[in-house]
C-alpha cells in the first residue's frame, strides 16, 4: 500500500489542517492546468490523483486508522503489490461506469494506470471513461494510444481511437483508425457506419465517375 503520510510529508501525528495546508501547496504544484507538454501533463494528473486521495484518507477518521494499522503491520514493505491495486482500481472503475458515474470511473482508471502501465485495458478503460468526462478527450488520446502500443492489433481499441479523434476534430486520424478497425474486425457494423459516415457520397462519386467515363 502506499503511504500517504510520506505522499504529502507530514508527519504520523500531523492534525488535520496542517495535512490540509500541506495538500494545498503540494496540489498547487502539480496541478494539470500548469502544464501543456501532453506527457507532463499526464504525469501531474496522476500526481495530482494521489495527493487527492492522501488528503481524502488522512482527514477522514475511520479511514486514516486504518490507514496506520496497516502501516503498522508493515504491510508497505512486504506486500505492495502494484499491479493487484491497480485491479482494485480497474473493478471500481467498471462498476462506477455501469452505474454512470463517468467522473469517478475516469478517476479509477487513472489511478489504475498510474499503478501499472501494462494493462491495455486499463488504458482503453481510461479512453471510454474520457469519452463521457468534459475535458478529457486528449487525456483519451493519450490513453487510446497507450493502448495500442500494448495491443496493436486490437480492433475494439482502434474503432475507440476514431470515436476519440472525431470527438477533437481529427478526422483523417479517426478514418485510418477504422480502415485498421475493419482489418482486425471485418464487418463490425459500428466501424463500417462510422467510416461511412466519414465519407460521404463516396460510393455516389465513384458511380457517377464510371457514368461519365472519369476515373478515381
Amino acid at each position: 500500500m502506499t503511504n500517504y503520510y510520506e505522499v504529502l510529508g507530514v508527519d504520523r501525528d500531523a492534525p488535520d489542517a496542517a495535512v490540509r495546508e500541506r495538500f494545498r501547496v503540494l496540489a498547487r504544484e502539480c496541478h494539470p492546468d500548469r502544464f501543456t507538454d501532453p506527457a507532463k501533463k499526464a504525469e501531474a494528473e496522476a500526481r495530482f490523483q494521489v495527493l487527492t486521495e492522501a488528503v481524502n484518507v488522512l482527514t477522514n477518521p475511520q479511514r486514516r486508522r486504518a490507514h496506520d494499522f496497516d502501516l503498522d503491520k508493515g504491510k508497505e514493505a512486504a506486500a505492495f503489490d502494484p499491479q493487484a491495486v491497480a485491479r482494485v482500481h480497474v473493478a471500481k472503475g467498471v462498476k462506477a461506469y455501469r452505474e454512470a458515474d463517468f467522473p469517478e470511473a475516469f478517476r479509477n482508471f487513472e489511478m489504475a494506470v498510474h499503478h501499472w502501465t501494462k494493462d491495455s485495458k486499463a488504458w482503453h478503460y481510461l479512453a471510454l471513461s474520457s469519452l463521457k468526462v468534459p475535458g478529457k478527450a486528449r487525456r483519451g488520446l493519450e490513453a487510446i494510444e497507450a493502448a495500442l502500443q500494448l495491443d496493436p492489433h486490437n480492433g475494439t481499441f482502434h474503432r475507440d481511437a476514431a470515436k476519440l479523434h472525431l470527438q477533437v476534430g481529427l478526422r483523417t486520424k479517426a478514418e485510418r483508425h477504422l480502415e485498421e478497425a475493419l482489418k482486425w474486425l471485418p464487418g463490425d457494423p459500428e466501424a463500417e457506419r462510422l467510416l461511412a459516415e466519414l465519407r460521404p457520397g463516396a460510393d455516389q462519386k465513384k458511380f457517377l465517375g464510371s457514368l461519365f467515363g472519369r476515373k478515381g
